[in-house]
């Protein structure tokens, strides 16, 4: 009982930390979702660059943050040393990110066959599944997030970046020297924002609901 109390405990937190880098990851890996965004706040009229050229810029950026040995560029923009050092923080984040999400999955794919050999019907944590905890502690997250970026999204913006960036103002860019800027709008982050949370929400959502008819049959 105790190693099953143990595997459940672990199986929880791996299962929280799947569900936000997750939700987090989408965004990110689904650059139609960038795309999308081209046209509606019209960013080649903000930017005075083509359509095309956005998305190539995009793309090497992204291609830099999320592959390996990839040098840095933005393409036809124009970028400081200032907003290249900024990008090399992103790096280590989405990086951070990516290693969480694939350790944690490969941590519950290890769980859920120790599982099948070791009998047991389900990891639990007293009368729930440790499944229900981990979408009750995610759920909780972009709630919390909504409510405070919700009254402010520009100061939430700010301690976002205070917290993740500490000490450093390089994440303010100039449109000038760092082009790139004009074309990642405040209401692409936000709806980035919204991605993320709507993804964490469902996941856990359908968690929830899960756990909730799996008690109705026991009883």
């Amino acid at each position: 009982m105790k190693m099953k109390a143990f595997l459940s405990f672990i199986f929880s937190i791996a299962l929280f930390f799947l569900i936000i880098t997750f939700s987090i990851a989408l965004p990110i890996f689904c650059r139609y979702f960038y795309y999308a965004h081209i046209g509606p706040l019209s960013l080649s009229e903000a930017s005075g660059f083509t359509a095309e050229e956005i998305k190539d810029s995009y793309n090497l950026v992204l291609d830099y943050l999320t592959l390996p040995n990839k040098e840095f560029s933005t393409g036809v923009m124009a970028y400081s040393a200032e907003g290249k050092a900024h990008f090399a923080d992103c790096k280590a984040l989405f990086t951070l990110n990516t290693t969480v999400l694939l350790a944690s999955t490969l941590l519950i794919i290890i769980l859920l066959s120790l599982k099948k050999i070791k009998g047991y019907k389900a990891f639990t944590l007293g009368k729930h599944s440790a499944a229900f905890y981990s979408a009750l502690a995610a759920v909780i997250l972009p709630v919390g997030v909504g409510i405070l970026a919700s009254a402010d999204f520009n100061k939430a913006f700010t301690v976002f970046h205070t917290l993740f960036f500490p000490g450093k103002t390089n994440w303010i860019f100039n449109p000038y020297t760092d082009e790139i800027i004009n074309v990642l709008p405040q209401q692409f982050f936000m709806n980035c924002a919204i991605l993320i949370g709507a993804s964490i929400l469902t996941l856990s959502l359908s968690i929830l609901l899960s756990e909730k008819k799996r008690m109705r049959k026991e009883k």
